[in-house]
């Protein structure tokens, strides 16, 4: 992998997409709803796959928009009722909800207010909404619409979108985002048209997804990622057979939308009473990522280590008994497309070869030994394993930042008085079992380290050069090791191999 190399440019991309979006706005008399898939911030995946890619470039494509743009987010009831976790963050999707508009205000952008879709007064839902609204914050229920996919008469009624509450707004761009996949945009945007059709208000729709790219070929490594990353749900490429037929030009879309589209175009019509502007679902989209990207060849390798991740990440998931073996399976089969195998990924061999070496150097120990590795911007390749002191995720960036700050190997950067009191701490006072100190145990030790010891403080500084360093594990990390790798940013994938083996992990 080409490490540092740029492969995507930023600034062409929001140029572009801003004068897509205004022209779609423009198309429909100034009154457009835009749902916005995918990440608004913090879009790693994307990062991952187009180096160069801004993580926070659709907020800053936003910011430029912000004074012709209401934003409304979208929640499924039934996401916050099972409480489904946002992977990335490790959070649900109702706190990444509140989170997002935290974040939207960081960037002195509003949400003018929240859509609870699919409402059935679920009490975690009702809870939400009851959360939000004292603290100031808009909140609106659509109903699962009667007669939706195939009664296209009553969805366009007022026992169909008519039942929602129309939501007002004031300016001629309408964001229509929210947390994950299926969280209601869609059903949201097309319960607005609904509305202000009735009102005389010819209003329009359209979609920003980055991925697939339609104008790169199906089989692309970067739209092989996005399956990839979307195993679990069973999306798939393909080729958009309504653009094909209308235009005769082989773009690329996926499996949701091309299965949805004869149904979208009849409510579409249905609501306007004439026909649609869109042949095809690649027609009402404005995704101009692939005319940013400036180095093919960097994408395309980026994009295999992103498959590789993924495979990683489902076998992980399986053992956990969050994923079924046919996700896992769909992956291999993206690996053998492109001839990839799991140690492709630099940083897995030396991870199991530490692993190793700690075995062989606790010979007639008890425990499991694992190994860890960390590729460095520079290219270099940093590994440690756990040790009674502390977990192999603490000891290989305890290893990194003193390679970066030039610290010799026998400088201790956790002195003993500080080690001894956690493990004081741990056993004597909380009844802890396990002592040696996990990721965020050893940068707290780190942190009190630094305050009388120089060379400690010298390292810490080193720690923000880690992010979006790659890390390999041979065991399935810990909550305090995964929290703690998550906020340095790196990239993380492990064997799905436990650490313990307890059932219970703190």
């Amino acid at each position: 992998m080409s490490i540092g190399k740029s492969g995507f440019d930023n600034e062409k991309y929001i140029a572009e997409q801003t004068t897509a979006i205004l022209q779609r706005v423009e198309r429909f008399n100034n009154k457009l709803y835009l749902e916005f898939g995918g990440k608004l911030l913090y879009d790693y995946h994307a990062a991952r796959v187009l180096p160069g890619y801004d993580p926070n470039v659709k907020m800053r494509l936003i910011k430029e928009l912000k004074d012709r743009a209401n934003i409304l987010l979208c929640i499924y009831a039934g996401d916050i009722e099972r409480k489904k976790i946002r992977a990335d963050f490790g959070i649900t999707y109702d706190a990444d909800a509140m989170k997002l508009i935290d974040d939207l205000r960081g960037w002195d952008i509003n949400v003018m207010g929240v859509v609870i879709t699919r409402f059935d007064n679920q009490p975690s839902a009702v809870l939400f909404k009851n959360k939000l609204e004292r603290r100031g914050i808009r909140v609106f229920t659509h109903r699962f619409t009667k007669g939706y996919p195939t009664n296209v008469d009553l969805i366009v009624s007022d026992e169909g979108y008519g039942v929602n509450d129309h939501i007002p707004t004031d300016k001629p761009l309408v964001i229509v985002t929210g947390p994950g996949p299926c969280s209601g945009k869609l059903a949201t945007c097309l319960s607005q048209l609904y509305h202000d059709y009735k009102r005389g208000v010819k209003s329009g729709y359209a979609k920003f997804e980055t991925f697939p790219i339609w104008n790169l070929p199906l089989k692309h490594p970067v739209n092989v990622a996005y399956e990839a990353a979307t195993a679990d749900i069973r999306d798939f490429n393909q080729i958009d057979p309504f653009h094909l037929d209308a235009y005769g030009e082989a773009w690329v879309n996926y499996n949701r939308d091309v299965e949805v589209f004869p149904v979208l175009k009849r409510i579409l019509e249905k609501i306007t009473g004439e026909a649609s502007f869109y042949k095809s679902p690649t027609d009402m989209g404005v995704n101009r990522a692939g005319f940013a990207i400036t180095n093919d060849d960097i994408t395309r390798e980026a994009a295999k280590q992103e498959i590789i991740r993924r495979y990683f990440r489902y076998r992980c998931e399986y053992a956990m008994g969050f994923s079924d073996k046919e996700t896992v399976q769909r992956v291999e089969l993206f690996l053998n497309d492109f001839s990839l195998k799991p140690e492709d990924r630099h940083v897995v061999v030396p991870a199991r070869r530490a692993a190793e070496e700690a075995v062989e150097q606790n010979r007639g120990n008890e425990g499991i030994f694992c190994g860890a590795s960390i590729e460095l911007k520079d290219g270099s390749i940093i590994t440690g394993a756990n040790s009674p002191l502390m977990h192999a995720a603490s000891s290989v960036v305890i290893h990194a930042i003193k390679h970066l700050a030039d610290i010799p190997d026998k400088i201790k950067l956790l002195p003993s008085n500080i080690t001894d009191s956690i493990r004081k701490l741990k056993t004597e006072i909380l009844d802890e079992k396990n002592v040696s100190l996990d990721m965020e145990e050893a940068l707290i030790a780190l942190a009190i380290s630094a305050t009388t010891n120089p060379a400690a403080e010298l390292a810490l500084e080193k720690l923000k050069e880690l992010q979006n360093c790659e890390v390999h594990m041979t065991h399935i990390p810990t909550p305090g090791d995964e929290a703690g790798l998550r906020r340095m940013g790196v990239n993380l994938t492990t064997d799905p191999h436990f650490s313990t083996n307890d059932l219970f992990i703190t």
